[in-house]
């Protein structure tokens, strides 16, 4: 149990990295004229996420999860897997990356790295960690209500965004003459 707790530890100290990459990056896109959207669904996000690292901990704890290495290093894999897609994508972004909904009106959609393959590319990877971290040590009440609040969320998001990134990117139209 201590080198499973030392595991999510290690992803809650990822994701404290991620909020301040992505805090520098809400610097540089509001010195551009940002557009911040999407505000009402982040606090559930954030309760979302973090239930996910006290829910693996917990589960295991309490109910007494065992460690299964057939099924622990599979899920291992797809854990780094999912970080390794996740850093991918905040290095294409760069500055533009957030975990907020925030687009600088007139940059064009990136379409390279791992965005020349899928629109949203970051939340395969939040899908991912959300099954795979939870049954590295048989968690599996965790990854499967993580996985539907999940995917109820995404849902919200991933449709707030698509609206931002087209409001953003699309031609400004002239003024009537």
């Amino acid at each position: 149990m201590i080198w499973y707790a030392l595991l999510v530890a290690a992803v809650a100290a990822e994701r404290v990295v991620e909020l301040v990459v992505a805090r520098r990056n809400e610097r540089w896109s509001t010195a551009r004229g940002a557009i911040v959207t999407g505000q009402g669904h982040y606090p559930a996000m954030v309760v979302l996420h973090t239930a996910l690292l006290v829910g693996c901990l917990a589960e295991v704890w309490l109910a007494d999860r065992p460690f299964v290495p057939a099924l622990a290093w599979p899920m291992l894999a797809m854990l780094a897997g999912s970080q390794a897609l996740r850093w991918w994508c905040i290095g294409t972004l760069g500055p533009r990356w957030n975990t907020r909904v925030i687009v600088v009106p007139g940059l064009p959609l990136v379409t390279s790295g791992p965005y020349r393959l899928l629109r949203h590319p970051n939340y395969v990877a939040v899908v991912a960690e959300g099954v795979a971290l939870p049954m590295v040590h048989t968690a599996w009440v965790t990854a499967a209500v993580f996985t539907v609040l999940n995917a109820v969320l995404l849902t919200v998001r991933i449709r707030c965004e698509n609206r931002a990134l087209a409001a953003a990117t699309a031609p400004a139209t002239p003024a009537p003459a």
